[in-house]
């Protein structure tokens, strides 16, 4: 691809994008968002997406033996619903305080300015689901916690002086949830991440070294 056609590509993109932003913002003002506190099961109907206005949301499902699996967070503009998943059962849960704008699916095939910008963001949950699939594959519990703690940190991380601190608290068992493994070897692991000095805490808050989160092989921020 030429220059000027790499240049007109982005332009187009940024246009789109804009015009995307606009169109939500306009929604914001029109309706009522739905808000929900931190733990609080926010309900999906199969001809609704839910677009994450504010906060994080914790996407995952039940197994017949009770045990959960996280399947990702959804942060700001990111889309929710059962339309993009056919896994049963399916839960959103607000892993944050969250507010949702709900758009029904016959309004957003009507318009194309919102299909395409729900479909990039589609697309940025493929890539995260991706990423997810890569840190289950890997074979010591130490690698998929801290390449899990990198990738959240990379999603949703604020850079601070001291490092990206991961907004929302994620819990020991969460964490072990996601990494197939135990409570208990997540403390120990997280125990062992401080002392090797890349992790550390503040206030019930994770801090993840700038230049770990910049290393990390899916890394498309702190460039």
């Amino acid at each position: 691809m030429s220059v000027n056609s790499s240049l007109l590509s982005s332009t187009a993109q940024h246009a789109s994008q804009n015009d995307f932003v606009a169109v939500l913002e306009q929604l914001y003002r029109e309706r009522t968002l739905m808000p929900y506190t931190a733990g609080r099961t926010i309900p999906l109907r199969r001809h609704e997406v839910l677009i994450v206005c504010r906060g994080v949301v914790q996407l995952h499902t039940i197994q017949p033996d009770g045990s959960e699996t996280l399947l990702g967070l959804a942060g700001p503009s990111m889309p929710i619903g059962l339309p993009f998943t056919i896994v049963d059962p399916y839960w959103a849960n607000a892993l944050t305080d969250v507010d949702v704008l709900p758009l029904p699916m016959t309004e957003v095939e009507s318009s194309p300015v919102l299909m395409a910008g729900i479909c990039r963001h589609v697309m940025l949950r493929l890539q995260q689901s991706e990423a997810w699939l890569a840190i289950a594959g890997k074979r010591l519990v130490g690698d998929r916690l801290k390449q899990l703690l990198l990738l959240v940190a990379n999603e949703f991380g604020q850079v601070e002086p001291s490092g990206v601190r991961i907004p929302m608290r994620l819990t020991h068992h969460q964490l072990a949830t996601a990494t197939g493994t135990t409570r208990v070897t997540v403390t120990r692991l997280l125990k062992e991440f401080k002392m090797e000095g890349w992790l550390q805490t503040q206030h019930r808050h994770l801090i993840v070294q700038l230049d770990q989160v910049r290393d990390c092989g899916w890394s498309r921020m702190y460039r």
